[in-house]
Formats: C-alpha cells, structure tokens, sequence
C-alpha cells in the first residue's frame, strides 16, 4: 500500500473516531445485558463480530430473553436493518466497477455514523475506497472492544437488572431517535409506530407486534415521503 493509499484509510479512521465515543457507551451497554438474558460470554462478543448491528442486537436480546425462535429474531433483525438498502444505493454510483469481492467487506463493515463520514467526504471531495474501509474500521473495532468491555463489567454484576440497568436499552433507543424526529413525517411515523406497537403487544402473542410496527412504520413513512414528493 502507497503512502497516498495508506493515508486515505487513516483519514477515515481518523474521522470517524471521535464519533465513536458516543458510540463506545452502547457497546458497553450491549456487553452487560447480553449475559443478563443468559447469552455466554463468547456468544455476546461472537454476535458484535458476526453480526455487527447495534440496533437489530439490542432489540434481539429481550427476544432471546423471551425464548423468541431464531426466524423471528432474524426477521426482526432484516426489517431493522432494510435501511441500509437506502444507504448501500446512494453510496453505488461512487462504487461501479468495484469487485464484488471489494464491496461485500465495505457491505459488512458499513453502519450508521460510518455511512454518514463516508458518504460525506465522497460528496465534498469524492469517494475512496480506503476511506470507507478506514472508517468501517473504527466503527468495528470500536463495537467489538467495547462490547468484550461490557462483557467483563458484566461479569463483575451479579444482577445488572438490580442497578435499573434495564433502562438503558429503552433510554439508548430513545437517544438514537430524538435526534431524528426534525420534520412533520418522521414525527407521525414514530407516534404511529408507537400506537401499533402497543395495540399489537396487546393483541398479539408473543413479539410480533416489533415486526407489525416495523412493516406499518416502513409502509406509512413510504406513502408519505411519496405525498410530500408530489406536492414539491
């Protein structure tokens, strides 16, 4: 690797890592309640490294409390994560001609904070490749650091439910979304999201009031998005 190649990789990590002290708290979060709904040790820290989705693992982890079936949690998961379909599609016309081989790695290693660096310094001085993989970078190590982190506090808690750390994962929702309610639609898609998730939970055993309100608050915001377009 030149020195001009070298550079654009620790550029992006270099960017990226003061994002990741805001992000350092969740894995933490994430590494204490894993071992509180019975996963192992090795199976918290395998799930940052496998499946690296910090959203989709927290919301996994009252179902795994909850004896949910692997289908319903990977279901669950999917429609979390159906943003990044957003994500991957604004970042393409800066990838043709890549190798799959190059961008499935890219693919994997891509989260929210790190899409937000990459796609931004591609639209104000143009994409790198090395870049986006130096950001993945951060935001990887980052999780999985602070994830084998929570673990080890974890093990240190008898009883973290006992601290009223069972909060967190609502409040470390909670802190994700505010920020992103800034307009009309995003408001009304979340107090929708919200009504239909409560009325579900009621009416319908087990977890598939998550999966309802995902599709309703995806299928709402979709109409939406579509009826503000029109009216432009």
């Amino acid at each position: 690797m030149n020195k001009v190649r070298r550079n654009e990789f620790f550029l992006g990590v270099k960017d990226t890592l003061p994002v990741m002290c805001g992000v350092f708290p969740f894995g933490l979060a994430y590494g204490i309640f894993g071992q509180s709904v019975g996963l192992t040790p090795a199976e918290t820290i395998a799930m940052s490294l496998l499946v690296f989705a910090g959203a989709a693992q927290f919301v996994s982890l009252p179902m795994f409390a909850e004896g949910a079936g692997i289908a319903m949690i990977s279901l669950t998961a999917l429609l979390i994560n159906l943003r990044h379909l957003l994500m991957g599609a604004s970042l393409s016309p800066y990838m043709k001609g890549m190798s799959l081989a190059k961008k499935a790695p890219l693919s994997f290693g891509m989260a929210d904070e790190t899409y937000a660096i990459t796609i931004s310094r591609a639209q104000a001085a143009g994409y790198s490749a090395l870049y986006q993989a130096g950001s993945n970078a951060a935001g990887y190590v980052t999780w999985a650091v602070s994830t084998i982190g929570g673990v080890f506090l974890g093990g240190h808690i008898t009883d973290p439910l006992s601290w009223g750390l069972d909060f967190a994962m609502p409040a470390t929702f909670l802190a994700l979304l505010i920020p992103r309610l800034v307009d009309k639609v995003s408001i009304s898609v979340c107090l929708i999201a919200a009504v239909v998730s409560i009325v579900a939970s009621i009416a319908v055993p087990g977890k598939w009031y998550i999966i309802i309100a995902c599709i309703t608050a995806v299928a709402v915001g979709g109409l939406m998005e579509r009826g503000t377009a029109d009216e432009n």
